[in-house]
């Protein structure tokens, strides 16, 4: 999807979500299966492979560097690893276009190497900070360079010595937690981080899953450098973000009834199944089970009548990729809806609260943003063209609004769907949301 033509989505009113379907895999958890697979001693063989077009920029950034990796092909991708020193310069600045999550973290592994390199991205990436990483890896002894707001294109020094640390993050950010366990994979000692209240902890369990001792125990979790990573198969389950803007379509559309198949139940990201259940939601869990160390089950959707709620704080760093979908929700629940603690969101692909608060204002709802939430009022959802500024989760979320307005909706700049979802409109279509582009 290249033209504006293309980028726009136009949701015609009503419709109901029902049947069952696997959304594509968890894409936090692709990223890293590139990332350890790539470091690791012997062949990685992968499946379930989200690849949309921020995994395939971190797959070929790996090519870049050297690295044999076939696929994917239906998901399976298989990398030939070159163990934790067997990375090769690249030959030209490694480009992972709205890939934050590949930036931040390949940032951290980089650092470590014998090579200069460069990271940039697109225009949105470009925009976001990177000295939440940059810092914490200076205090270990990596040379890093970024723009003078501290936002990319990153410059890395190769060929320093890192040591561990004993690193108390100030915000809660599991891309801040993986940087620094990857450039402990390199340094000397002991490299601990503790956490202000819990995220998502892919990483610790791929490295385990790798044969890596990680320390864990609460906030607090250590690795000692030094060690290898053993090659190993990685199963990589339905991504539950991409589940969320199902989840919530078929919660406000009465006669909605979906199973959404094999999704990721991580503890570390189930927030939106909590926050959405306590706002009445009739949610399900079957055929639980454990696969390659992350837990997965069929989740089961029915409409429900919502209601407006306070979002506990501490659901708040397990669902922060997902609220975008939940401010829909909570325009279609009765009464008022408080989300604190978030401001997060405001340095994602674009400024979430502001993002979302303009569109929901603009179908007619009160919501009102504030500097770490929202405050939104339950009202009827109109018709009117919205912003998505490029943001994927953006775009989705005010998709699933149409099952409940009163008019056509058009959500413009809709091209990056296809860096985490692709397929959406094809998919949701097929479940019954009356989407075109």
């Amino acid at each position: 999807m290249s033209s504006e033509r293309e980028s726009r989505f136009k949701i015609q009113p009503g419709g109901k979500l029902t049947g069952k379907i696997r959304v594509p895999g968890d894409k936090s958890i692709s990223h890293r299966s590139i990332m350890l697979g790539a470091i690791a001693d012997g062949t990685t063989e992968v499946s379930g492979f989200l690849d949309g077009e921020d995994n395939l920029a971190t797959l070929n950034a790996f090519r870049e560097m050297g690295v044999n990796i076939q696929g994917p092909d239906n998901g399976r991708v298989v990398i030939e690893g070159v163990g934790l020193h067997g990375l090769k310069k690249p030959t030209k600045a490694l480009c992972l276009g709205n890939a934050g999550t590949s930036m931040r973290l390949m940032t951290g592994l980089l650092a470590a190497q014998a090579f200069d390199s460069e990271l940039t991205g697109d225009i949105s990436l470009s925009s976001r900070p990177m000295r939440r990483v940059t810092e914490p890896l200076a205090t270990m002894g990596a040379k890093t360079a970024t723009t003078e707001t501290g936002t990319p294109p990153i410059k890395i020094s190769g060929g320093q010595t890192l040591k561990g640390i004993d690193y108390v993050m100030p915000v809660a950010s599991a891309q801040v937690k993986s940087c620094l366990l990857l450039a402990g994979l390199y340094a000397e000692g002991r490299t601990c981080i503790t956490e202000p209240a819990p995220t998502r902890d892919h990483t610790e369990r791929m490295l385990q899953g790798l044969g890596y001792s990680v320390e864990t125990d609460d906030s607090h979790i250590c690795l000692t450098g030094g060690g290898k990573l053993n090659a190993t198969k990685i199963d990589v389950p339905a991504d539950i973000s991409s589940a969320t803007f199902f989840m919530v379509g078929a919660s406000i559309a009465s006669g909605s009834d979906i199973t959404l198949e094999h999704v990721g139940m991580n503890p570390t990201r189930i927030g939106v199944i909590n926050i959405l259940r306590l706002m009445g939601a009739d949610i399900t869990l079957n055929n639980e089970k454990t696969v390659g160390g992350e837990p997965v089950a069929d989740i089961r959707v029915r409409a429900a009548k919502l209601k407006g709620i306070r979002i506990p704080e501490d659901q708040v760093p397990l669902a922060i990729d997902e609220f975008p979908a939940l401010f829909v929700a909570a325009a279609c629940a009765e009464g008022e809806t408080v989300l604190t603690g978030a401001r997060e969101l405001r340095v994602k692909e674009s400024d979430r609260i502001q993002a979302m608060a303009d569109g929901l204002q603009i179908l007619g709802i009160d919501a009102q943003p504030t500097e770490d939430g929202m405050v939104i009022q339950s009202g009827q959802l109109g018709s009117g063209t919205v912003e998505s500024h490029g943001d994927h989760r953006i775009a989705m979320s005010f998709a699933m609004a149409g099952l409940r307005s009163r008019g056509e909706i058009v959500i413009n700049d809709c091209a990056n769907v296809d860096t985490s979802f692709p397929g959406f409109v094809t998919l949701a279509a097929n479940m019954g949301l009356n989407i075109s582009e």
